[in-house]
């Protein structure tokens, strides 16, 4: 398989949505839950140019488990 940028950005996305998915299962479990809780990054750039206006929002779920499974995708990549 012919390593790119794109599949680098698959990858990283698959994982980060397999450990924020599994962070939300294992939520309930309060032994856990310093691996579960999510911190929100927010970036909302704005602009009004007068011929032109824009308004962005940018919201980023992160938790302990996520960031495991961005490096394991990372990891899995590299391996390929």
């Amino acid at each position: 398989m012919k390593k790119n940028a794109w599949i680098l950005i698959l990858f990283l996305l698959i994982g980060w949505v397999a450990g924020t998915i599994v962070g939300q299962l294992l939520s309930p479990v309060k032994a856990l839950q310093f691996l579960t809780e999510s911190v929100y990054l927010t970036w909302e750039p704005k602009a009004d140019l007068d011929i032109i206006k824009y308004d962005f929002h940018l919201q980023v779920k992160l938790n302990l488990i996520g960031i495991i499974g961005l490096i394991g995708a990372f990891w899995v990549y590299r391996k390929l």
